[in-house]
């Protein structure tokens, strides 16, 4: 007598590759079924145990087969939620670690600089892409954590003095003189969301594109 999970195991073997008929569906699966029945030997029949168990072979292979059908659907149904959610920021600004800053839709800039120990003395600086020193911030002495920065991106005369993307240069010490290597955060005007076919959403700012998971906060 032959056995179905056999021939199943033939069939998926010598059937062509990157076709549709190298995977076996349930309906093949019923189809030998039932060539086993009509030739089977009459003199040594497949017992009912065999037939449970090949039956139970059947149920699984359909089982996973749903399965995946409803994982794709769900992976589907969350992308197109991500893209929703992410969506929702259009228009608004994104706090993201940088060490450049760039104006917002008012001209202006802003940002936070974070400091592992206290300070003395922290001073702040813009710099464009000549190294020219464009607009300088005495935040005087700071404790740990977290500091806030805001430039109107004028000149004392209210002249526009930004405009572009500038480089922050933080010059912090402690009470004996000792320099402290902060790290520097700015403000991003989110223009659009970007979901390559890898499913990755990006939000697309004047620094790039950013992983939504890396905005510190929303402003």
């Amino acid at each position: 007598m032959t056995n179905v999970s056999a021939i199943a195991g033939s069939m998926a073997t010598t059937a062509p590759t990157g076709t549709a008929g190298s995977t076996l569906n349930m309906t093949d699966f019923l189809k030998l079924m039932t060539t086993q029945l009509k030739t089977q030997d009459p003199f040594n029949p497949m017992d009912n145990t065999q037939m449970a168990a090949q039956m139970a072979q059947f149920s699984s292979v359909a089982g996973i087969s749903e399965m995946n059908a409803s994982l794709k659907t769900l992976a589907t149904q969350l992308t197109g939620s991500r893209i929703g959610d992410a969506a929702s920021w259009i228009g608004r600004s994104a706090l993201v670690e940088s060490n450049s800053a760039t104006p917002l839709a008012d001209g202006s800039y802003g940002g936070q600089i974070t400091l592992p120990a206290a300070a003395a003395s922290v001073t702040l600086s813009l710099v464009d892409a000549d190294g020219n020193v464009v607009h300088g911030i005495d935040l005087g002495p700071q404790p740990a954590g977290a500091v806030d920065w805001a430039w109107a991106g004028t000149d004392a005369a209210g002249n526009p003095a930004g405009g572009g993307a500038l480089k922050l240069v933080v010059t912090a010490r402690d009470a004996t003189g000792a320099a402290i290597a902060p790290t520097t955060a700015s403000w991003a005007a989110i223009g659009g969301v970007q979901s390559p076919a890898s499913g990755a959403t990006k939000l697309v700012t004047p620094l790039g594109l950013i992983d939504p998971a890396d905005a510190i906060r929303l402003g």
